[in-house]
């Protein structure tokens, strides 16, 4: 059984389709299926399910893969493990799933582990955290960050990065301007863009309202901040955001930022990295940051500060 033919396999089972996963393992399309087609021989069962094109796996094959998915996890730690001494310098690749409401404090991540570990580069995705879920399950992330408390990940190590909670931003020159805050029923009743249902954010933020007797009827939804804040620049609306991005608009003529009169409760957001043994250098690199004293001395500096109303 060879370790690039299940290479092949768990690459045709993430792109579920034949060209793009003999285009991400680098061969041919013949090539690819013939490598599967062998490894099937290898078992004795088939894995996939062929029409003209990829139509899925069978259940043997669903059963296969999250073995297949371990396999190359360990081989390549295995790989890293070997190239990185006892107390060498740790280099590669650090993968890194990111829910859109922590993108702000990438940065600081980023400056940390470059402090630490000038070597180690950063991949990041903006995943929702379901998707980080799967994507740790399936090796295709070494590590994420997303909610702790709400919809925890099963079977995960998890270390607080900082604590959430909502601020209101609202057109610069629109009829809230020179407000000092806003109340919750206040804010439902503005025209609202707010992130899509699909995203934990958006959920617990209805929970929230839903225990306050309110509901939310938003004019228009997005699974990006960057989408939202423009909505509020140019499109007339309003939005509830983390108070992490605060920080990127806080001098931005154009938007109003407002705390809200009674904050609902802080949400803890945290890197959360596979509960295995052994762990891969990577995760271990990344748990190792998030705990250091500075990377908490700057986060102390970007997100722990109250939201003033910007005015």
């Amino acid at each position: 059984m060879q370790l690039r033919n299940i290479e092949y396999f768990v690459a045709l089972a993430r792109e579920r389709h034949f060209s793009r996963a003999a285009a991400a393992c680098g061969v041919t399309q013949p090539t690819l299926s013939a490598g599967i087609g062998a490894l099937e021989d290898d078992l004795g069962v088939r894995l996939v399910l062929r029409d003209r094109r990829f139509a899925g796996l069978t259940p043997e094959g669903e059963a296969a893969l999250p073995w297949a998915q371990q396999m190359l996890a360990d081989r390549a730690g295995l790989k890293e493990a070997t190239e990185t001494p006892l107390g060498g310098d740790i280099s590669g690749l650090l993968r890194l799933g990111v829910i859109p409401a922590a993108m702000p404090v990438c940065g600081t991540l980023v400056a940390a582990l470059r402090q630490l570990h000038p070597a180690v580069t950063v991949q990041i995705q903006s995943l929702t955290s379901r998707e980080i879920d799967r994507a740790l399950s399936g090796f295709e992330i070494d590590v994420g960050i997303t909610y702790l408390d709400n919809e925890p990940l099963p079977d995960v190590i998890a270390a607080t990065i900082y604590k959430e909670h909502y601020v209101f931003a609202t057109p610069g020159h629109g009829p809230l301007a020179g407000r000092g805050s806003i109340s919750w029923k206040e804010a439902v009743a503005m025209p609202l863009c707010l992130l899509a249902q699909d995203m934990q954010n958006r959920r617990i933020l209805d929970s929230h309202l839903h225990g306050i007797g309110l509901a939310v009827h938003p004019v228009a939804m997005a699974n990006s901040y960057a989408a939202l804040l423009s909505m509020v620049r140019r499109g007339g609306l309003s939005c509830i955001l983390p108070h992490t991005y605060a920080q990127t608009i806080a001098f931005d003529p154009d938007i109003t930022l407002l705390p809200f009169d009674k904050p609902a409760g802080a949400q803890a957001v945290g890197l959360v990295v596979p509960n295995r043994h052994p762990s891969s250098i990577m995760a271990r690199v990344a748990l190792a940051c998030v705990r250091s004293r500075q990377f908490h001395r700057a986060m102390i500096e970007i997100v722990y500060q109250p939201v003033a109303p910007t005015i």
